[in-house]
């Protein structure tokens, strides 16, 4: 594998933060991306998160993430689940165009690192397990180590098998691990998971799903007691787990937790799965709303997520997988860390501008007393602006506005709008049956036909922020209503 790198000298222990020109100062790895860590995190935790796209909201914003599919083998079944190696066109877990061998892994993601400068997070996701795959994800880990050392690792897993890869795990400190815990009631778990397969049988029914949840209690413990953060994502399930993922939410808070992401069942029937075979449906972004709300009381809740392909490439919310596929990397290549260098100077700057318009928002807003909380529907390309035309969206950003502040409470994908120049009604349709319960769209540009349309469904719609920062765009568009309010009231 050695031979097919040429991996280039790195500083050693060299900080986060490296100037790449005498007119762009250096940043303190200590400070980089804000002026302080929140009063709310430990420092060391705030340096773990702080440029990890997804146990950082704001970082999001900024960084991207990597998987590589190295881990195609699996322990378990899910009924949610079904993986695809050779699929190019959906875009959910346990998906990938593409297995690849540790040393092909390796290529690729000094390649990409080359050419995605906002690369921050090496991650295995599978598309089976990464513990139960160990020695694939182990050398994966360990070799790209070695040529780029200032990238964070991390991975995501059933539990079954990760407290036998813990020791591993602390060694080659890798300080975010991903489960997915769905049930703590074997009974529940029987309706989701059909088998297990633990200490070389294979295991069926609520027998099954007692020892996955004891196996996932465990690796929780573990990964608590080695300061390893720790992210429990579980799939919501109407009628099967909806309820009970309440008491999912107190159990693995309980256990150290750092963050829960609640994420909707994808049942479409084209995938192949039990569930989506069978008619269970997915909730409805009112339902999935609603429980993350009342899970939000005292726990950290990942309103960001994607549901992430085993390979995807890229900031959250898109994929440029297909840009990086095998065909296309060189047989050597070198990595060089001037772009992402450069890149985290420039974004350390934007960051602190940031939170300032952040907090200035917050304050701006706190002076409007008995205002009703709005859902707001953002069209953004990302760096936390609203900074795209409405015809080219594929997803929004929903926001709370309220005079409590304003707060990313999640995503709805949608079609896009425009298609070689031209939208369609029945595409509109769709866009505004997505929006269902919000009450305005900020976008940087829109045409006249899709705005009229979105009035008339109730959608107020604004372009007058285009390019403002998110939260600074709300909270003036929120004032303002409430201040033509006032004027013809008077």
């Amino acid at each position: 594998m050695s031979q097919l790198i040429n991996i280039q000298p790195l500083e050693p222990e060299r900080g986060n933060i490296r100037a790449s020109s005498p007119e762009q100062p250096s940043c303190a790895s200590s400070a980089c991306g804000k002026a302080s860590a929140p009063e709310s995190l430990d420092p060391d935790v705030w340096e773990k998160v702080k440029n990890h796209p997804c146990y950082s909201e704001d970082a999001h914003q900024y960084f991207a993430r990597m998987h590589v599919a190295v881990a195609p083998a699996c322990n378990i079944q899910c009924h949610y689940c079904n993986r695809k190696y050779d699929c190019a066109n959906e875009s959910r877990p346990g998906v990938v165009s593409e297995r690849m061998t540790p040393e092909q892994a390796v290529r690729k993601v000094v390649t990409v690192a080359n050419e995605v400068s906002q690369l921050s997070v090496l991650g295995i996701a599978g598309p089976g397990d990464a513990c139960y795959d160990w020695a694939k994800t182990k050398e994966t880990f360990e070799q790209v180590a070695k040529v780029i050392p200032d990238i964070k690792f991390c991975l995501s897993t059933n539990g079954l098998a990760l407290a036998d890869c813990i020791d591993d795990i602390t060694r080659m400190n890798i300080d975010h691990v991903t489960l997915t815990i769905n049930m703590v009631d074997p009974e529940v778990g029987a309706k989701i998971y059909p088998w297990i397969f633990f200490n070389n049988k294979r295991w069926t029914g609520i027998e099954a799903s007692q020892i996955l949840h004891e196996r996932q209690m465990l690796g929780l413990e573990m990964l608590k007691k080695r300061g390893i953060l720790a992210k429990v994502n579980s799939v919501m399930i109407p009628g099967v787990n909806d309820e009970h993922l309440l008491e999912v939410n107190r159990v693995v808070k309980e256990k150290g937790a750092f963050l829960h992401n609640v994420m909707p069942l994808i049942s479409d029937p084209a995938h192949g799965t039990h569930f989506g075979l069978t008619g269970q449906r997915g909730p409805t972004n009112q339902e999935l709303m609603n429980l993350q709300n009342r899970l939000s009381d005292g726990t950290k809740l990942m309103r960001h997520c994607r549901q992430c392909r085993a390979d995807a490439i890229g900031l959250l919310g898109e994929d440029r997988g297909q840009e990086f596929t095998m065909d296309k990397i060189p047989e050597e290549v070198a990595y060089n860390p001037a772009n992402r260098d450069s890149y985290r100077d420039i974004v350390a700057q934007e960051r602190g501008e940031h939170l300032e318009q952040k907090q200035s928002a917050d304050k701006k807003l706190a002076v409007l007393e008995e205002k009703p909380t709005i859902l707001v529907a953002v069209a953004s390309k990302q760096g936390g602006r609203i900074n795209q035309h409405f015809g080219h969206a594929q997803e929004f950003q929903i926001y709370e506005a309220s005079p409590d502040g304003v707060k990313l409470i999640g995503h709805r994908k949608i079609p896009p709008y425009c298609t070689g120049g031209n939208g369609e009604d029945e595409v509109l349709d769709r866009i505004i049956s997505a929006l269902d319960g919000v009450q305005a769209v900020l976008c940087a540009r829109i045409g006249d036909c899709p705005r009229e349309k979105l009035e008339k469904a109730g959608i107020k719609v604004s372009d007058a922020y285009a390019h403002d920062w998110i939260e600074s765009g709300i909270s003036a568009w929120y004032s303002a209503c409430f201040s033509e309010e006032k004027r013809q009231i008077a």
